[in-house]
């Protein structure tokens, strides 16, 4: 059974090998060099001080997954608009569990009252442009040829979903 929570930071190892696996052998982040344990505890206290989440997917104590959202941009007028990610380790992907990890991020989102999630996904990656279909996201832009990797040039795809909330913005 998969369990998705709130990480805390023993949880970092398990999500350091996850991200560097994806930085390694996919396209699924547009970095070249493996990350360190320093960096991702960086990352980890940014998220909480600025109080976005971050999720794991747990089966049976292990951590096969993570997900979090973060600020499109800088300016102020974005504050109802969020970036998000998912990763899955490689042995557990196309079980659900992304699934479950954007469910959470977009249950989320709504609780803080965002608008928009986002997600950038590289155009070769056909099952999460398929997952975020179903799950409501719509394509709405392609990037053409703003990453190289592995070779060879890559197409950045981003996907929207719009939500009911916030029911009062304020600028």
């Amino acid at each position: 059974m998969t369990i998705i929570r709130l990480a805390t930071e023993h949880d970092l190892p398990a999500i350091l090998d996850i991200y560097n696996d994806a930085i390694l052998n996919t396209t699924a982040v547009y970095d070249y060099n493996a990350h360190t344990l320093e960096m991702r505890q960086a990352w980890f206290t940014a998220k909480q001080r600025d109080g976005y989440p971050v999720f794991v997917a747990e089966i049976e104590g292990e951590v096969v997954g993570f997900s979090s959202f973060g600020p499109f941009r800088a300016w102020a007028a974005y504050k109802y608009t969020v970036e998000h990610s998912v990763y899955v380790a490689q042995r557990f992907r196309q079980r659900g569990i992304g699934r479950l990890l954007v469910k959470t991020v977009i249950d989320f989102a709504r609780q803080m009252d965002r608008h928009v999630i986002l997600a950038g996904i590289d155009s070769a990656n056909e099952v999460s442009i398929r997952m975020h279909k179903q799950l409501g996201f719509e394509e709405t832009a392609t990037l053409k040829q703003v990453g190289f990797k592995f070779g060879r040039w890559l197409d950045l795809v981003f996907m929207q979903l719009i939500l009911e909330t916030p029911t009062r913005p304020v600028e």
